[in-house]
């Protein structure tokens, strides 16, 4: 509990070195965005908020790129985040200055399933391999055009969107470089989940992954932190070598609480070449 409360207090002094330790030129204001996507036929909303140092006078570099699931949701607190590990006003260099683009909801079981489970009612279940497409086919080329981007690539989700996050690490045919799931859903279409990862592929195993289990009481216990332990233990099997894979256990954060958390260490954690 000390460390949440710890974490915490960095954070919001974060954000007011955000606000109160910068200089008008490094002060980058959020911009909002909107793509059309021929592959999900629909308008997108998006948020990028760029690193202190993009607009510096006679700065050409490139920067890493963060894709955020749940956007609106968790947008401010990954920037700050972010700012506050990356930011050299800060000067804590635990990770690289980084292009952060959140995109909004708009059917969260649609675009963050891969698959349709049978209901009662009618359900836009199972678009999630479209939903991957259009990042990586639409979103990101748009983006890599008009900003200047490195080709490294991380996914970040919670919950539903941890586990399409999850998914997309275990498709081989995916373009990201690493993944940050948050207290991923995998209790969805549990028989699919374990038939993929029986069948993952070696390469996909090579790339780098951090995962984050909440602590959801007893009574969630095999649904939730059983589940968990399950999947690393049989992808660890699959692999002769040792994965790059950290899951960690919050025992005092629960589902909505521990994303503030899971960003941090996470990030460390992906962004540690000694990890």
């Amino acid at each position: 509990m000390k460390y949440s409360v710890k974490l915490l207090a960095l954070f919001y002094l974060s954000c007011l070195s955000s606000l109160f330790g910068q200089s008008e030129n490094s002060l980058q204001p959020v911009k909002e965005f909107s793509i059309n996507s021929t592959i999900l036929n629909e308008d997108r909303t998006c948020l990028i908020s760029l690193p202190d140092s993009y607009h510096d006078a006679h700065n050409n570099m490139s920067y890493p790129l963060i894709i955020l699931l749940d956007g609106a949701t968790f947008f401010k607190t990954a920037t700050g985040t972010v700012h506050f590990m990356s930011s050299r006003i800060n000067r804590n260099y635990l990770m690289p200055e980084t292009i952060i683009v959140a995109i909004e909801n708009i059917d969260r079981e649609r675009d963050f399933t891969v698959t349709k489970l049978k209901t009662k009612r009618p359900n836009t279940m199972g678009g999630g391999n479209n939903f991957l497409d259009f990042i990586e086919k639409e979103l990101i080329p748009y983006v890599d055009h008009r900003y200047r981007t490195l080709h490294h690539r991380t996914l970040i989700g919670h919950s539903l969107g941890g586990l399409l996050t999850l998914n997309a690490y275990m498709d081989e045919h995916r373009n990201f470089d690493a993944f940050l799931c948050i207290d991923p859903s995998i209790w969805w279409d549990e028989e699919t989940m374990k038939r993929k990862t029986e069948m993952v592929s070696s390469s996909c195993l090579k790339k780098k992954i951090y995962m984050a289990t909440a602590n959801q009481g007893e009574a969630n216990y095999a649904r939730n932190k059983k589940r968990h332990d399950r999947l690393y233990a049989l992808l660890n099997s699959k692999s002769n070598e040792p994965l790059q894979f950290k899951l960690e256990y919050f025992e005092h954060e629960n589902h909505r609480s521990v994303p503030l958390l899971a960003l941090y260490n996470g990030l460390r954690f992906l962004n540690n070449e000694n990890e």
